[in-house]
């Protein structure tokens, strides 16, 4: 049986609480953590947990009962947590975003190479059957070449969702729409088409005076076969739209679900491959189901890893820290308005924390934070929503 324990109560908790309770035969969650330890007795008694009930995340890093720990925690949080759990030799499960720096991440992966622990990122919509049908269609090789990905991840908040203290601000929640909303797509597009050779970008808040972030970005990805990619990431789209759009050399397909194949006529144009089409459609349907979809796939993911005693998961630190360097690749070309090479080098001015900072711009003023919120957002355990939300 593998004991789970919990850093952080707020609402993303609860979709780590479901899952583990999926598979109570393999695991038990024994501990949750929050500095307002009010917001931990509730969630304890929502889903009628039996455990320990702490402030301070440090007093389970010795707890030798702890074998896995999922970091909740508002994202400032997440490296020095995990970093700690790690070095005391405990597997982790931390939401995206990963981490608030490239210099970060890496910190997080060579305190997992040092103590052999697993370190996951969450990227539940990876195990969701329309992504994972794309997949796989994409990797049959039917479509020929890819040569252009259109990736719109599209959500609308109000002004009133930049309330809470730590968003809409770069130094507690490291950037706006492209790092807490657009991650779950971009983790999507460089597992089916890989990291880009270079990206191109614009952000900008167009709707959102309480938060100093931007609420819509722009990006284009440059392969190093030619092929493009574009990404919008936004929280100022009506209707929440969102898909992703694989255009290949001889047929596109998409999640949500639509195939379109072409044959070209003697003077160039096109006319539909319809006998195409039905094979990529049988290919399609013969994809079995998951037997386990979204955080419920990750956390089926993460504990047979942990029973096989094996560091193989699907979504490990190295494709978090892709992710997040992906992103913040968007953020220097749309600051420096200058086009951005992959990988980034150690000393890109934005490879740390403390980089972005000093140049990251502030569209609109933040209020301060109170003395009760600073001490609330301490790395005793966290408390709010610790995920990018989506």
């Amino acid at each position: 049986m593998i004991s789970v324990a919990i850093i952080g109560t707020g609402s993303i908790a609860h979709s780590h609480v479901k899952a583990y309770l999926a598979f109570s035969d393999r695991c038990k969650v024994v501990a949750l953590v929050n500095r307002n330890i009010e917001k931990a007795i509730q969630l304890r008694d929502e889903f009628q947990l039996d455990g320990l009930i702490l402030e301070d995340y440090k007093e389970l890093l010795h707890n030798q009962k702890i074998d896995l720990v999922s970091i909740c925690t508002p994202p400032q949080l997440h490296a020095e947590i995990a970093n700690d759990f790690l070095r005391a030799g405990k597997h982790v499960l931390v939401e995206k975003p990963m981490a608030m720096s490239l210099e970060e991440c890496d910190q997080m992966l060579e305190a997992a190479a040092a103590s052999g622990s697993i370190l996951s990122v969450v990227g539940q919509n990876r195990f969701l059957d329309p992504h994972w049908k794309l997949k796989r269609t994409l990797d049959s090789g039917l479509l020929g070449r890819i040569v252009h990905a259109q990736v719109d991840s599209y959500w609308w908040r109000g002004d009133n969702y930049y309330d809470l203290w730590w968003r809409g601000t770069w130094e507690s929640e490291g950037g706006g729409c492209t790092l807490n909303h657009g991650v779950h797509h971009m983790d999507m597009l460089l597992w089916m088409m890989g990291m880009p050779q270079s990206v191109q970008a614009v952000i900008s808040n167009t709707s959102h005076r309480n938060s100093e972030v931007e609420d819509i970005s722009i990006a284009i990805l440059a392969y190093p076969d030619g092929s493009l990619a574009q990404i919008t990431s936004s929280v100022v789209h009506h209707g929440q739209e969102r898909q992703l759009i694989f255009q290949g050399e001889r047929a596109r397909i998409s999640a949500p679900w639509k195939v379109f194949a072409s044959a070209q006529l003697e003077n160039g144009f096109p006319e539909r491959n319809r006998e195409l089409e039905r094979e990529i459609e049988q290919f399609g349907d013969q994809i079995e189901p998951l037997q386990h979809s979204g955080f419920e796939g990750q956390i089926d993911d993460i504990l047979t890893a942990i029973e096989n005693n094996s560091a193989k998961v699907l979504i490990d630190g190295r494709e978090g820290r892709n992710v997040l360097e992906l992103i913040t690749a968007i953020y220097e070309a749309a600051i420096t308005k200058k086009a951005v090479s992959l990988p980034l080098r150690k000393d890109s001015p934005f490879y740390s924390r403390k980089g972005l900072l000093a140049h990251a711009p502030r569209f609109h003023s933040k209020r301060a934070l109170t003395a009760s919120i600073a001490n609330e957002s301490s790395p005793g355990g966290g408390d709010g929503d610790g995920s990018s939300h989506e």
